[in-house]
């Protein structure tokens, strides 16, 4: 009988880590980016990830990953900014190699309490965000890096160590971040992300990595189940085109619920 409930308990694991995958998967599939910042609640959360370092160091892995597909698929509709990608994503390693290092040094209870916070803010931030047209013509060159290569640096640096601090792909910051530095339009903002996420989360997957916190085959189902909400997410993105705005409120008001009971579970551990 042990032997028979152990079984259940690990396919019971499998198929949570498959459903989280499918979750985060969907809301990136139907508003363009956000799943990532619900992967570590989930894992520790739902699937039942002991330690919130693993969990940080998987979830890293598997949103690179992620991003790198949907990468694909903007480059080809030419929704890319190759060079302040680069550039961006270039300073950003720094940060997040720094970030990463910092992150695995505090507590991890701590740390789940400072990403419940982070959480709230992202929240509050999305409520807030506008749409605004920018300059689709932006590039980086010879004649505007002066202007354009301080921003993209700073931004960059500062993006990417806190992506790197908290295990996330960072589009909630990287998107906003682009858009600042050069003013180029949010559909590009979110394409050239794309490359930045992938490029955060695997210096930050590395760092984790070496220090023994991924769980590789918990990467592979989370993946997995990424891939067919990805699928079910864009299609239903088609089918909703026109509420994007409301989606993407509604997305928020869950991270800031799930943010408080993030913030509420971490709180004991920043008392004591």
């Amino acid at each position: 009988m042990d032997g028979q409930a152990q079984g259940h308990g690990v396919m019971l694991h499998d198929c949570l880590a498959i459903f989280s995958g499918s979750l985060v998967g969907f809301v990136l599939g139907l508003i363009g980016g956000g799943g990532s910042i619900l992967a570590v609640p989930l894992l520790v959360y739902v699937v039942g990830v002991q330690s919130p370092h693993v969990a940080i160091g998987t979830s890293a892995v598997a949103v690179a990953l992620s991003a790198m597909a949907s990468l694909v698929d903007h480059a080809r509709h030419d929704h890319v900014k190759w060079r302040c990608a680069l550039v961006f994503s270039a300073a950003g390693i720094i940060g997040a190699a720094l970030g990463s290092k910092l992150g695995k040094e505090v507590d991890g209870q701590k740390l789940l309490f400072l990403f419940g916070v982070l959480m709230l803010v992202i929240a509050g931030l999305m409520f807030m965000k506008k749409h605004s047209g920018g300059d689709p013509f932006i590039e980086l060159n010879a004649l505007s890096a002066p202007k354009l290569l301080p921003y993209l640096l700073a931004y960059g640096v500062a993006v990417g160590a806190v992506s790197g601090f908290f295990g996330i792909g960072g589009g909630f910051l990287i998107v906003p971040g682009l858009m600042a530095a050069t003013h180029m339009p949010m559909i590009f903002a979110i394409g050239s992300s794309l490359l930045c996420v992938a490029a955060f989360g695997f210096t930050t997957a590395g760092s984790y990595a070496m220090s023994g916190f991924v769980d590789w085959p918990l990467v592979g189902l989370f993946i997995g189940g990424g891939i067919f909400g990805g699928l079910l997410g864009r299609m239903a993105s088609t089918a909703l085109a026109k509420e994007k705005r409301l989606l993407s409120q509604c997305f928020a008001a869950i991270v800031g619920v799930v943010g408080m009971y993030v913030v509420a579970r971490g709180l004991p551990a920043v008392l004591s």
